[in-house]
């Protein structure tokens, strides 16, 4: 019968696309396939070591593939099926091989995403949407201190406990102004502005740079001399994966006393919080620079009523000794009511083991533990505080912290500024928060699982509150905990609307101009990398 026919053609149809649709994903595959094993051929015949390269590069096909990927993915949000997965991952032992990757990445097209410790709120060192390459440097870590000249080389892949360790093996008198997780890898670290408790006397960590080693986009390994003082300037708090690739740095290290005094304090709302952190907005920037007390806040139970309340933890490091840092803060900060009782003297190291969130008394080699980063789901951002919040201010951030269904793990971070940071011009780094930021605000939310709703506007519902608060013209943020909301900048115009000026305001015309001239083609790239200005 004829009504059977038109069926008939219609089916016939749908095989034909089938089969087609089917040899277009044979041959993707077996294009991919072949792009593959060309690029590992490229490595291989391009290395001064083939069998030493083939050690360290591992495929989707290696059966050490995911351990290596997920090593020190700490945000689980980027352990999904569905995030894109990198073609290989290169950990190095030696600079040569990293030289061989560039060439050959750039030969066959894939994008090169570097990390140096994975502490990275969005995921841009070990995720892209095109094909891509992960260069992993934890091999790299040696670190080699200088008593005599008070200096250090330290390898890119190298953790700043690594460091904190090191220097604590050749002397008591000298430290590192770097951050307090000892897990952080000092290459991303250090090229993003990185920051830690001795900030207000010593500055950034990237005030502290003297020379670096880089690999640029050709392959050549540069020294500051070689680089020109225009690079060395971007790397030091630019992002230095805009520009190529930070083989290691050397810093100076700086003085501290024999004897240095921590304390964390805890109080609540029902203990008058908000009018002590209303008074900790005048002392905290404009103390004496040798005292930092940021304040890390929480929504919890109260114990003793059952009822959800905030407890702000004041946590503090004080180069010197209980008996300075009582008559300082008696006479400045007495609304704390900081006791004898709650100060503890101890030397620099011990106070960089309990910073790191260990207990008092832990051996110093818990420092080189690189596993112990808490890994979860999470979404981060950033303001700079330039005017004192109100106490309604902070009773509306209460409220949102209470919201605990939405909230999940929720934490308000705040990084007292002044001291040093007052005295370095804007444009001395590309790092250009300085001089009129009181202090730095750090938003977290972190939750279980890979799901993202509620949590992740939970907290830009947070952000949007805060925009009465904060900098404005531009409304500012830290390089370091990277947002993608602040937007995806392609082009030198669309990141200069957006990201750019955030995290670099006038700084970042400078970063542009040196981006075309080290990088015109743009190879190095990520979705808020420095662009070049075609």
């Amino acid at each position: 019968m004829n009504i059977q026919a038109p069926y008939s053609l219609l089916n016939l149809i749908v095989v034909v696309n089938f089969l087609l649709v089917l040899r277009a994903g044979q041959l993707l595959s077996l294009n991919t396939k072949n792009n593959d094993s060309d690029f590992l051929d490229c490595l291989i015949h391009n290395s001064d070591d083939p069998g030493s390269i083939s050690r360290v590069i591992y495929s989707p096909n290696n059966s050490s593939y995911t351990s290596v990927l997920q090593s020190s993915i700490n945000n689980l949000r980027f352990t999904s099926p569905t995030t894109p997965k990198p073609r290989f991952i290169l950990t190095p032992v030696h600079e040569s091989q990293i030289q061989t990757l560039v060439y050959c990445s750039k030969k066959h097209g894939l994008e090169i995403r570097t990390r140096s410790g994975g502490h990275d709120f969005e995921g841009l060192s070990y995720v892209s949407q095109l094909p891509f390459v992960i260069l992993d440097l934890k091999n790299l870590k040696f670190v080699t201190v200088d008593i005599q000249t008070a200096t250090a080389w330290v390898q890119a892949g190298a953790t700043l406990g690594e460091l904190y360790y090191g220097i604590a093996q050749k002397t008591q008198n000298l430290g590192f102004p770097g951050g307090v997780w000892y897990a952080l890898g000092l290459g991303g670290h250090v090229s993003g502005g990185g920051y830690g408790a001795m900030m207000r006397k010593y500055g950034l960590a990237a005030d502290n740079v003297i020379d670096a080693q880089f690999i640029n986009v050709h392959g050549k390994i540069l020294d500051r001399s070689s680089m020109g003082e225009d690079l060395f300037w971007a790397v030091r708090g630019g992002g230095g994966s805009s520009f190529g690739i930070i083989l290691s740095w050397k810093i100076k290290l700086v003085p501290v006393p024999e004897t240095v005094t921590v304390f964390a304090v805890d109080r609540t709302l029902e203990q008058n919080l908000t009018k002590i952190i209303y008074k900790w907005q005048y002392v905290a920037p404009n103390i004496d620079k040798d005292l930092d007390i940021r304040v890390l806040m929480f929504s919890v139970v109260n114990p003793s009523t059952g009822n959800r309340t905030i407890r702000a933890t004041f946590d503090t490091l004080f180069l010197g000794g209980v008996d300075r840092l009582l008559a300082l803060m008696q006479e400045e900060f007495p609304e704390l009511g900081l006791t004898r009782e709650d100060c503890t003297e101890m030397s620099w190291i011990e106070a960089v083991v309990i910073g790191s969130s260990f207990t008092n008394g832990e051996p110093l080699e818990i420092l080189l533990n690189r596993t112990a980063m808490p890994k979860n789901s999470f979404k981060g951002k950033s303001d700079f505080a330039t005017n004192p919040i109100s106490e309604d201010g902070f009773e509306g951030i209460w409220r949102f912290y209470n919201d605990q269904i939405e909230a999940g793990m929720a934490l308000l971070v705040f990084t007292p500024y002044g001291g040093t940071m007052d005295e370095i011009p804007e444009s001395a780094i590309p790092f250009p928060h300085r001089r009129g930021s009181l202090y730095m605000i750090e938003y977290l939310v972190a939750w279980d699982g890979n799901e993202t709703s509620p949590h992740i506007s939970w907290i830009r519902r947070l952000y949007n509150y805060m925009s009465s608060y904060v900098s404005t013209s531009p409304r500012t943020a830290y390089l370091n905990y990277n947002d993608l909301d602040l937007g995806v900048g392609k082009t030198y115009a669309e990141a200069n609307d957006t990201w750019g000026s955030s995290y670099f305001k006038n700084n970042f015309n400078r970063l542009v101009k040196v981006k075309t001239m080290v990088d015109p083609g743009n190879f190095f790239k990520h979705e808020q990398s420095i662009p070049p200005r075609f």
